[in-house]
């Protein structure tokens, strides 16, 4: 039977126990490494086990395939940046809406550019692994906590606080992923952070009043 696009493979079993918590967490990293170092289409259970010091059979016992692996390495790194953000936005709740977004920006960024090349070869295979619905899970998240921070702002929004998290969340997504895209980002990213700060508080003054 065909999958549909938004199959997602979720781990066999849960790790319930510290050992099997470290064994999944050196899959992943195992799975990354791979990646970075063969890429895609040579990246096999057989080598990430290998890397990763366990055997095939234990890597099954979580993973069922290839295609789980990597759906659950990109869920690892946005699950990541997310976490980045919720922070950020928990932390700058009450505050005005520039210190907000800038906060918000600076943390975003930071998350996306700690590890840069991960970030660039789980974006290359994204779209190989039914990834909507991770992505759209993540993203809601992030929705969530950007909109909770907006709504406590000491500035007034006029406009409606999900639909301009949207846009946020857009902008800082779009001009994240060109970065990367770059032969050298970490040249780059304080020029373009400071642009997209002054974009997004551009925007934010326009749906506020204050």
């Amino acid at each position: 039977m065909p999958r549909t696009p938004d199959t997602i493979f979720e781990p066999r079993k849960s790790p319930v126990q510290a050992r099997s918590a470290a064994s999944v967490d050196a899959i992943l990293q195992a799975t990354i490494q791979v990646l970075l170092s063969l890429g895609k289409d040579r990246l096999t259970t057989t080598r990430v086990a290998q890397r990763a010091g366990v055997s095939v059979g234990t890597l099954y016992q979580y993973f069922p395939n290839k295609s789980s692996l990597l759906q659950a390495a990109l869920r690892n790194h946005l699950e990541d940046v997310t976490s980045s953000v919720e922070q950020a936005s928990l932390q700058q709740r009450g505050q005005p809406l520039a210190q907000q977004i800038s906060a918000l920006i600076t943390a975003f960024l930071a998350a996306k550019m700690r590890h840069p090349k991960t970030s660039v070869a789980l974006y290359a295979v994204s779209s190989d692994l039914d990834a909507a619905k991770i992505v759209r899970q993540i993203g809601d998240r992030s929705n969530k906590a950007i909109v909770a921070m907006l709504e406590s702002s000491s500035d007034r929004l006029t406009s409606d606080p999900q639909l301009v998290a949207l846009m946020l969340q857009g902008a800082m997504n779009g001009v994240s992923r060109r970065l990367l895209e770059t032969p050298s980002p970490e040249k780059r990213i304080d020029a373009l952070r400071a642009e997209l700060i002054f974009f997004a508080t551009s925007y934010l003054k326009a749906c506020s009043t204050t």
